[in-house]
């Protein structure tokens, strides 16, 4: 774990790279997946979750019965910490419904939006190195609160054909019943295409290893809306000569833990307070279960040190962050400057971990510096916003002769003529 001191600008991309696995290197097996379930459908999906997951599956639609086993396989006291996360995560986002608001632009002329939800969303839930139950949460929530009508949950199913009990409470508590022992790129590509069990769906969402990652970009090539472009899950904690080394350290590796590609960046205007921050990270490893996933994804990260908050700030900004966290005593310095993150973490009581699962906030975020153009998923995400304009007489009268000239001018006659027909019968009236 090496410092780097006060790196120069010019040095920013090479520390900004995330551990990505090339695309190009899974094309062919994107394609070569894609291409059979489209031309075998559910015959396909058996194929590939024999191999990939070694399991033989018959029926690939979670039946009724199994979502009611495993309401009695899930403990009361994660029943009840589901539930306290379901409650802040909805009040967080019923909030963020559209109103319809009609503007009069000028006189007689009246425009506003309404929102619509967008009919059939596919989910895709990852259920092997942990089964992300409460990704449920974050993506039916909103998805519950935009109206979405058709709602398809696809996650792999372990070596006997089954779900973790978790995932599938949580499905059942949001309202979820079409639930699919399918996963990875095949998964991808029966809610791309459809198939005899899965329907298609017009937008996919959902984290996934980069091969889910790869599959959703090519799905979004043939027509099918994804959330955002994905990659590993990273985190940058930003630390001062006041921060709990412990604290820190604790955050780092709970996000070093997703997987081996994943990424955290330590930055600070203290030499001293980076170099207690990796000794408790030798410390707490070696409590840790998931240590050797942690090992390898610690070689992916950095710590980097600036004399001066604001090149600090610049290199958040330059980074993109999906989460940061602000272990400092000033903070209202770097909250009002950042412009590019998935989400903020303020002050040394507020773990990222807390934003995964329960403060309300949603944790499905750009990656891979895609936080300058991309935001987290919110109700927003689930539907799409329709314009509507109403003209009366006087309106036309007003934005008649305006509509003319532009249209002469960019040589659309007949646009001109659409407008000079009304406009002569409202004088011949």
């Amino acid at each position: 774990m090496v410092t780097i001191n006060n790196p120069a600008f010019d040095q920013w991309d090479e520390l900004s790279k995330r551990p990505l696995l090339d695309i190009k290197k899974t094309e062919k097996l994107v394609y070569q997946i894609f291409s059979d379930v489209q031309k075998d459908g559910d015959s396909a999906l058996r194929k590939y979750t024999k191999l990939f997951d070694k399991a033989d599956i018959s029926d690939l639609k979670v039946s009724a019965e199994e979502i009611n086993d495993s309401i009695e396989l899930v403990s009361d006291e994660l029943k009840s910490a589901i539930l306290f996360a379901k409650n802040n995560i909805r009040k967080f986002h019923v909030n963020q419904l559209l109103e319809k608001d009609v503007i009069e632009t000028s006189k007689g002329i009246h425009c506003w939006q309404e929102p619509r939800a967008i009919e059939k969303v596919g989910f895709y839930i990852p259920n092997q190195k942990a089964p992300l139950f409460s990704t449920i949460l974050m993506l039916g929530i909103p998805a519950m609160e935009a109206g979405c009508e058709d709602i398809i949950l696809c996650t792999p199913p372990d070596e006997n054909g089954n779900i973790h009990p978790a995932i599938l409470f949580t499905a059942h508590i949001v309202g979820i019943t079409n639930i699919y022992k399918v996963g990875g790129i095949q998964a991808i590509a029966a809610m791309s295409f459809g198939t005899e069990s899965i329907q298609k769906v017009f937008k996919i969402f959902g984290p996934g290893n980069q091969y889910v990652a790869a599959a959703k970009h090519y799905a979004s090539s043939l027509g099918v809306a994804i959330d955002m472009p994905t990659g590993p899950s990273e985190l940058l904690v930003v630390a001062d000569e006041k921060s709990r080394a412990n604290f820190v350290a604790s955050d780092l590796l709970s996000q070093l833990e997703h997987g081996e590609d994943s990424q955290v960046v330590c930055i600070s205007n203290n030499l001293q307070k980076l170099e207690e921050i990796k000794e408790q990270i030798n410390i707490q490893i070696k409590n840790m279960d998931r240590k050797e996933i942690i090992k390898k994804s610690l070689k992916h990260s950095k710590f980097i040190y600036f004399s001066q908050i604001k090149d600090e700030i610049n290199f958040i900004n330059y980074y993109a962050p999906e989460h940061i966290i602000l272990n400092v005593s000033n903070e209202d310095i770097y909250t009002s400057h950042i412009t590019n993150a998935g989400t903020v973490f303020i002050g040394e009581y507020t773990p990222e971990s807390a934003g995964d699962y329960a403060t309300g906030t949603n944790h499905t975020l750009p990656t891979n510096g895609y936080a300058k153009m991309y935001s987290g998923i919110s109700v927003d995400s689930f539907i799409k916003k329709i314009t509507f304009q109403k003209i009366n007489k006087e309106g036309l009268k007003n934005i008649g002769p305006v509509i003319e000239i532009m249209a002469e001018a960019e040589g659309l006659k007949a646009h001109k003529h659409a407008v000079a027909i009304r406009l002569n019968t409202l004088f011949e009236d």
